[in-house]
């Protein structure tokens, strides 16, 4: 969440590393990628005062392009990039769980010498070789709504911790459940960084007393493609004669889920909550397929990734904890525990405020 400058907070966020690009700005001295050039580099000095570099490219690479969530994730970085004065470019895949698409954008955008590239990672390990070529080659790395390894960028825009977003999952199928019954979860791709610390803490959550009387019985990936997780969706109930909740953390999981239920005899019986786009989950809560879900606006996270991508190429912050830059009209932000930029809490959506949001 954002801070005023006089205000001071950590993230308890998977870490990240921080490399400044300027030296002579920032007085850092490493430029490689290696543990102690990101250990200097996160000593050196930086200004938010100093002046926003204009006439930079941004690259931004979703983990899959023409998805709702994206679309409007990415439309925010592209406002808040051109709105500095720099050039925004979004590369990516149509296709989901492509890593090796990942890779093959990252490679062509270093050798195009962008500024700095945005990206949400498919996998914490398979993109690093890549990235950490990028960054060798000057390159800020941001990654935003998924992480790699710490070492293979240089910030992490998050969501919210990873904590509050599993648990508030969580708590609405508790609510619903009456906080009793056989749960589980649909997932996106097996690799993802985001996917997979959602569901250790849902994991963790799990043994509180509260929810002594459910049991997370499966946790299944539909890669984020509509048709498989449909499918699982449908293998679940097959699966599972006592289900009675299914979390799904991911927009298209979630929408692929909703609409399997929503034309099956589970309508009603089986919940569903997780993370969804209020335009995608519309139907389905009026419908009365769902009865609520969460998620935080998209755009707004892509607008931070875009400011944050540019204040590390313009040396006001290196990604030191403590430091400061101003995120536009969204107001001051500061890095938390290892350089995280935390964008703050999720909305819960459901039948009163879902047609308050476009999105």
């Amino acid at each position: 969440m954002h801070r005023t400058p006089t205000r001071r907070a950590s993230a308890l966020v998977a870490a990240v590393s921080s490399l400044s690009l300027l030296t002579t700005a920032c007085g850092d001295t490493g430029d490689s990628a290696d543990g102690d050039s990101v250990t200097s580099a996160k000593n050196g000095e930086a200004s938010p005062n100093a002046p926003t570099r204009k006439g930079l490219t941004v690259g931004f690479v979703p983990k899959q392009l023409d998805t709702p969530y994206f679309a409007v994730a990415d439309q925010g970085g592209e406002r808040a990039v051109k709105g500095l004065g720099s050039s925004f470019k979004e590369v990516g895949t149509e296709q989901g769980a492509d890593t090796d698409g990942q890779v093959s954008h990252i490679n062509d955008l270093t050798q195009e010498k962008v500024d700095a590239i945005a990206i949400s990672a498919l996998d914490p390990s398979a993109l690093c070789d890549a990235l950490k070529e990028a960054m060798d080659a000057g390159i800020k790395v941001v990654t935003y709504d998924s992480d790699t390894k710490p070492e293979c960028r240089y910030a992490f825009v998050s969501p919210a911790s990873a904590e509050d977003i599993a648990v508030r999952q969580l708590e609405l199928l508790g609510e619903q459940l009456d906080y009793k019954g056989d749960i589980a979860v649909l997932s996106a791709a097996q690799t993802a960084t985001n996917q997979n610390s959602w569901i250790s803490s849902i994991k963790e959550e799990l043994e509180d007393p509260r929810y002594k009387d459910m049991r997370l019985v499966d946790v299944v990936y539909g890669d984020d493609e509509a048709q498989k997780s449909y499918d699982k969706a449908e293998e679940l109930l097959q699966e599972h004669a006592n289900l009675k909740g299914i979390i799904s953390p991911t927009t298209n999981g979630i929408k692929a889920a909703a609409k399997y239920l929503s034309q099956s005899e589970y309508k009603g019986e089986v919940k569903l909550t997780g993370l969804g786009a209020p335009n995608d989950m519309r139907p389905y809560v009026e419908d009365g397929t769902v009865e609520a879900f969460v998620l935080w606006d998209p755009a707004r996270l892509g607008e931070l990734a875009g400011h944050a991508a540019v204040a590390l190429a313009s040396g006001q912050i290196t990604g030191r904890e403590g430091q400061m830059f101003l995120a536009g009209d969204m107001g001051w932000f500061e890095l938390g525990t290892d350089g995280v930029i935390t964008l703050g809490d999720p909305t819960v959506f459901d039948a009163e405020n879902i047609d308050d949001y476009d999105f």
